[in-house]
């Protein structure tokens, strides 16, 4: 029997887990171009919606979103733009905001234009897309509920392939700058030259998962190392396999027509060397946007595999970091910015080299850069579930390394996110050269992915239980 004092004791009631989702459209209008190859061509027709999708996850204590956003790569400036309107509404801190771009080779370019190291102003379209984040994210809070979440991996090893090739010895790999590659990115169908892979592959889809106290879902995020597909039509606006995911993703749950709307996600993991063709076979004919259909289905159905046994909890706790760290911006040589610039003064000269026309551009604009770049790096606990983020078309060497050496299982690392800042090679892969390593594609220090991985896995340990 208890006393009447011990009746009036005041309880503290463990605060309830809660998650939120919601997807803002973020089309472009027809005639802007579409970037993502050689040369950008305009819009002229929209295929599927491109979106901005997000998760909301509140423990009580820390409140975090995640946002992906369909796009090949959104400066740091536009998401800027956005948390800061986020924050001016809702109040959630800036380094609580973990924003990122999908890679979909689909999309019109959100456009920054700097003068000087202070100004910067936004095109028409960025200004639309950060509005249309902040909304959101603003949306995402509004429908956090009471929720629970699960986690899991599946492996879809079918779909991804290193497409950065070693050549045999003696073919001839000249890059735009009047040197030699050791490797070439994306050399061609059963090519007499081709002698292996420079590297791994990463077949690990992994994903969270978040329903209501009831049971119903709220949002699915998920995780795949894989570039882009493509295959689309000539001038077609597209989400690629990011968003036909999240629509198959919903399909297979049963998400459909649900209030609040299911969101799924799909995020970019480490592809930066990763598409998914095999150049050791014939090449594959098929129907545009056929492709997609087949990677997205084949990625949502190993999710959902896993999805089937998955035990969903509340109670978990949330953490997050961010940093910025500061990275030297690679220089021309004196011999190759004078060759660029004699390049350019003679507007009729054909190229000597691959691209070279192109590249003296980029050196250039290399060489007017400052000479750091200060970038963000986040990471969050979900659980025993761990999020990395890097603001660069990452190599899966780095994403393999930070998934073995994370003290959360399973981690994955989003890439593109806070900004967009070019390839991110590792040093080894750098020595062989190829187009990811070339000045201009790569634009800070040899040995930047060292020092991003080794703060990262710094900000894990922090925290760790």
């Amino acid at each position: 029997m208890t006393s009447a004092a011990e009746d009036d004791k005041p309880t503290t009631a463990k605060p309830a887990f809660r998650a939120g989702a919601a997807a803002s459209n973020i089309t472009p209008w027809l005639g802007e171009p579409i970037v993502g190859g050689w040369r950008p061509r305009p819009a002229t027709h929209v295929h599927d919606e491109l979106c901005a999708r997000c998760l909301v996850l509140d423990d009580g204590t820390t409140r975090l979103a995640i946002v992906a956003a369909d796009n090949v790569g959104i400066p740091r400036e536009v998401f800027d733009e956005a948390k800061r309107q986020v924050h001016e509404h809702t109040g959630l801190p800036l380094d609580r905001m973990l924003m990122a771009a999908t890679h979909t080779h689909s999309a019109t370019p959100c456009r920054v234009t700097r003068d000087g190291e202070q100004e910067t102003e936004l095109s028409e379209y960025s200004r639309f897309v950060a509005r249309r984040i902040s909304d959101c994210v603003r949306r995402a809070i509004n429908n956090l509920e009471a929720a629970r979440v699960g986690w899991g991996s599946a492996s879809v090893p079918d779909q991804v392939f290193n497409r950065r090739w070693v050549m045999k010895p003696g073919t001839h790999l000249p890059d735009p700058f009047g040197g030699t590659d050791k490797v070439k990115m994306n050399p061609g169908h059963q090519r007499p030259g081709l002698l292996k892979p420079s590297g791994p592959v990463d077949p690990e889809v992994c994903f969270l998962s978040v329903q209501a106290a009831d049971g119903r879902p709220i949002a699915l995020l998920a995780n795949y190392s894989l570039h882009y597909v493509g295959g689309v039509g000539q001038g077609d606006i597209s989400a690629d396999y990011f968003g036909a995911f999240a629509d198959r993703i919903q399909q297979l749950l049963g998400a459909g027509r649900l209030a609040p709307p299911f969101v799924g996600i799909l995020s970019n993991g480490t592809s930066g060397n990763i598409n998914n063709i095999n150049y050791a076979a014939p090449p594959e004919r098929r129907p545009r946007y056929e492709k997609i259909r087949i990677v997205a289905d084949r990625v949502a159905q190993a999710v959902f595999a896993k999805h089937k046994n998955l035990s969903h909890r509340d109670g978990i706790t949330l953490d997050m970091r961010q940093r910025e760290i500061g990275l030297a911006v690679r220089k021309p040589t004196p011999e190759q910015l004078a060759a660029a610039r004699d390049m350019l003064a003679h507007p009729d000269r054909p190229d000597k080299q691959p691209h070279q026309r192109t590249y003296a551009h980029r050196i250039i604009r290399q060489h007017e850069a400052p000479a750091t770049v200060s970038v963000i790096l986040q990471a969050v606990r979900v659980g025993d579930f761990g999020i990395a983020t890097i603001p660069f078309e990452t190599f899966v060497e780095t994403g393999l390394e930070l998934k073995a050496k994370s003290p959360f299982k399973p981690t994955f690392t989003i890439s593109l996110a806070n900004g967009s800042y070019g390839y991110l090679p590792t040093p080894e892969q750098h020595r062989l050269g190829g187009y990811e390593t070339w000045l201009g594609t790569s634009r800070v220090q040899c040995d930047a992915s060292t020092k991003i991985t080794a703060a990262l896995l710094e900000m894990f340990a922090e925290m760790k239980p």
